[in-house]
């Protein structure tokens, strides 16, 4: 490639976590690129497409943006076609016969080599940075680990990307210094298995260490965790939740089901007992905490009387924040090695829809009960002569937000990446209105 800058796009699917791996990659770039937003229509040079390969609908997702990419292409728009990720990851043999198109194919987390293929030297000083894409001004993801340990039954996560590997802790405070100095005021930690963090750097649970740490920095504000693995939950990260005032009290924990034999065939590593007496210990340690979830539907070894118990324990749960997939059986994975995916799809989506529509109604009732309630929040955007907003029960991407007006005169440009306190005046399932106090 030659020495003039050339004009480049990434495009990121699927997680957060993927996110951070392009904003690493895009950091060390250099100046031989000129990085445009990812929703920007310019034609470019470069295309960098980072894909999904999670599950069914993902990989279906990150297909139809490859075959996209290609269309462009053929336009003129795109010059050359790059692929990385956990889809390319996961069918390494497969996808340059099957899209040939594609210039080059990149594994997860092939930063030297994709690099190298577009003609920068790898720096050594440029591996610390990172080039926030998305999320609004004030917020950052911040990767703590990668890889898993786990080998949950329907996921195939450990096969893509590995064994879990903490990030060391000097090395995320000094990421995230230099995310607070770009002004970013809210990080979410997430990885694979958030509270799995420091057992194999430290030998022991570090992640309510490191929320000690990030939380001296001065410039941030809010501290958010993801992706916490239910079993053995770190006793001080509850009272870094309950005692901390960086620390949302907000707190991102996949269950997917409750059933005891479900939970024996998903290979969860806890039952329904444990749960059940973890979100009684959240609730009564962390007052007014908010609780985020992921359930799965159509496991192998749910019947009818397994979703029932799903449904009720939702229901006395009465999680603020919940999301459900269908089982999907993926190769490799134990599940697809020795459960046969009995449930038809009719089924599945029967079970995802009336689990949704039970949920519905309690998020409905938790966003009415913060009707005339004040709140602070921080303003991710503007829409028009509003504000797009999120309070400290609100996670960016994934839920809902709050839509404040504001007074006549003020200049909402002004106040976007900054912290104002708002009174809600309205709510539906899953947004919020308020006015500007």
């Amino acid at each position: 490639m030659n020495s003039k800058a050339q004009r480049l796009r990434t495009l990121t699917l699927g997680c957060s976590k993927n996110r951070v791996d392009t904003e690493h990659l895009v950091a060390q770039l250099g100046g031989g690129f000129v990085v445009l937003p990812e929703d920007s229509a310019e034609p470019v040079d470069v295309l960098l497409v980072n894909t999904c390969g999670f599950i069914g609908d993902a990989k279906q997702e990150s297909i139809d943006a490859i075959l996209s990419a290609v269309e462009l292409k053929k336009a003129g728009l795109v010059g050359k076609l790059v692929v990385f990720g956990c889809l390319s990851q996961r069918y390494s043999k497969e996808m340059p016969g099957l899209i040939p198109e594609v210039d080059a194919w990149f594994g997860a987390r092939e930063y030297e080599p994709i690099l190298r293929w577009l003609g920068v030297n790898p720096d050594e000083s440029l591996k610390k940075f990172r080039i926030p894409t998305d999320c609004g001004p004030g917020t950052a993801y911040l990767k703590i680990a990668e890889g898993c340990d786990r080998h949950c039954s329907y996921c195939a996560i450990p096969n893509i990307r590995g064994r879990h590997r903490s990030v060391p802790m000097e090395t995320l405070v000094e990421e995230a210094r230099q995310l607070a100095e770009r002004g970013v005021k809210e990080l979410v930690l997430i990885a694979q298995d958030t509270t799995y963090y420091g057992l194999d750097l430290y030998r022991r649970r570090a992640l309510g260490e490191l929320i000690e740490r990030l939380s001296e920095i001065e410039q941030i504000r809010w501290i958010r965790i993801h992706y916490s693995y239910p079993d053995g939950f770190p006793e001080d990260v509850l009272r870094q939740m309950a005692d901390n005032p960086k620390v949302c009290k907000y707190l991102d924990i996949p269950l997917q089901h409750i059933s005891d034999t479900v939970l024996k065939n998903m290979r969860r590593q806890v039952d329904g007992a444990w749960t059940r007496k973890l979100i009684s210990r959240l609730r009564a340690e962390v007052p007014g905490v908010v609780l985020r979830t992921t359930m799965i539907v159509g496991h192998p070894g749910e019947g009818e009387k397994e979703f029932e118990e799903l449904l009720d324990f939702c229901a006395e749960a009465r999680f603020e924040r919940l999301g459900a997939f269908c089982y999907s059986e993926e190769e490799g994975t134990y599940g697809a090695l020795h459960f046969e995916d009995s449930v038809p799809p009719e089924e599945k989506q029967r079970r995802w829809d009336a689990l949704m529509s039970r949920q519905s109604e309690i998020s409905l009732a938790f966003n009415q009960s913060r009707v005339g309630t004040e709140v602070e929040v921080l303003v991710d955007g503007v829409a028009g002569d509003r504000l797009i907003c999120r309070s400290q029960y609100e996670s960016p991407e994934v839920d809902g937000e709050i839509i404040v007006d504001l007074p006549q005169g003020t200049d909402a440009a002004s106040l976007v990446g900054k912290f104002i306190r708002v009174r809600i005046t309205a709510a539906d399932i899953y947004d919020l209105e308020a006015r500007m106090l």
